[in-house]
């Protein structure tokens, strides 16, 4: 006598809330999702969207054109931060990088047709940070997709940099005085506030300055992985994010990333 057939039903796919599932897709950031939703753009497997809503995997969103339009219209603008900008809010005196975003800073050089807009400014934010004694690029984006590529919990794009860095006493042909182990701790085994640092790419670009890439961004990690080799920071200049590199952007000047570019 054969036995029926198991009735057990199948174990349902687990959900997740849809501004968190429209962020992993890359539509938009959670904050965009929601704001979406809110207007009525949004439609899970044909039906309008709620928010707060559960969704699988599996689950079929789509947007209307309002939301495209009005990603469209975001910036993401490139900035050659000088010395004395902190990359977010004020503090002790020292005013944020986004000031320096202004009609009469927007670089000559810039190839994209876009023009300068107040509103430009709303939401404007960092994507990462830049100490206030280091220069480079510096990314401020109103775009929730392109921060978290750059600074979201799984983001692996590199940061390029280069650092004038002394030893000792030594300011001149550093490179014959540092030990080789050195640059191997620098590269691999540092780690920082109790965490293990990922692998980096260190390489010395001249006797005196070094190129750092790394795929992370903790505060001041540069100037304290350097530190705990002997090495002191004397300057330090980011120059690519990415795909992107800070290129021929003078000091103190911006532009917007193209259309054609991505990190």
């Amino acid at each position: 006598m054969s036995l029926p057939p198991s009735s057990t039903p199948p174990v349902p796919s687990a959900t997740v809330r849809l501004n968190k599932r429209m962020s992993e897709l890359g539509l938009c950031s959670r904050r965009e999702a929601d704001d979406w939703i809110e207007r009525g753009w949004v439609r899970v497997d044909g039906r309008p969207a709620t928010m707060g809503q559960q969704v699988s995997p599996q689950a079929r969103i789509t947007v209307e054109r309002q939301a495209r339009d009005q990603q469209a219209e975001r910036v993401t603008i490139l900035l050659h931060k000088p010395v004395g900008y902190v990359s977010g809010q004020a503090e002790d005196g020292h005013p944020p990088a986004v000031t320096l975003v202004q009609g009469r800073s927007h670089w000559r050089g810039d190839a994209s047709r876009r023009r300068f807009q107040p509103a430009q400014l709303r939401g404007l934010a960092p994507a990462g940070r830049l100490d206030i004694d280091s220069v480079g690029l510096l990314v401020l984006t109103q775009d929730g997709r392109v921060a978290r590529q750059l600074i979201g919990e799984d983001s692996d794009v590199e940061k390029e940099y280069l650092v004038r860095v002394a030893y000792g006493d030594i300011r001149e042909q550093v490179q014959a005085a540092v030990p080789a182990p050195a640059l191997a701790r620098l590269r691999h085994g540092l780690s920082l506030d109790g965490h293990a640092l990922k692998p980096a790419q260190v390489e010395w670009q001249n006797p005196e300055q070094l190129r750092f890439v790394l795929k992370e961004g903790r505060k001041r990690q540069i100037r304290r992985m350097c530190e705990q080799v002997g090495l002191q920071v004397v300057g330090l200049k980011r120059i690519r994010i990415g795909r992107v590199v800070l290129g021929h952007l003078p000091v103190g000047q911006w532009r917007y990333l193209g259309p054609d570019e991505g990190f």
